[in-house]
């Protein structure tokens, strides 16, 4: 009797995480990483990678939404050094990235306290405006790029023929 409860236990622990790895796997539930020393600053940022499937990542957007800027568990940056997003500070430490289209073909991005579900005007910590490009290569699944200018960082999220790209600075 034990032998087979423990069996049946088995197979429906493995039946659970084979579901649950098809549902990642499904949602486009790899991880990406990208990361740069910008100046002294230390700058990483870990995100979801949705594949593409045939769709339009632009068309998915309206106006005023917030895009969650991955898949999955929210895109994050972290930091050693204060940022500044234009004229805004970004203080040190774990934030949530997501990117707002506030009209057609005009993007920004902004630092909040809050995953793209909840968040709320109260929640953001600073933005800066992203450029909407053409690539001439489709990206099939979401690739964030980041790299560092003496104290500027470049930030472009690739997906599609859509490249979005924003900048910042290491604070003073």
């Amino acid at each position: 009797m034990k032998l087979f409860t423990r069996t049946g236990l088995s197979l429906a622990a493995i039946a659970l995480i084979s579901l649950g790895t098809s549902l990642l796997l499904a949602q486009g539930g790899s991880r990406g990483k990208a990361s740069a020393t910008i100046g002294s600053a230390h700058v990483s940022i870990d995100y979801g990678r949705p594949m593409l499937n045939g769709r339009d990542p632009m068309s998915m957007i309206k106006p005023g939404q917030v895009w969650r800027l991955g898949a999955s568990a929210p895109t994050t940056i972290r930091t050693d050094r204060d940022l500044m997003f234009g004229n805004i500070r970004v203080p040190k430490g774990k934030h949530i990235l997501l990117a707002q289209m506030t009209e057609p073909g005009k993007w920004v991005l902004l630092a909040s306290t809050k995953a793209w579900d909840a968040y709320d005007s109260s929640a953001k910590i600073a933005e800066t405006p992203m450029k909407l490009e053409k690539g001439h290569d489709p990206v099939e699944q979401m690739t964030i790029n980041l790299s560092g200018h003496g104290k500027q960082g470049d930030l472009e999220v690739a997906w599609g023929t859509s490249r979005l790209a924003a900048t910042f600075s290491v604070a003073e």
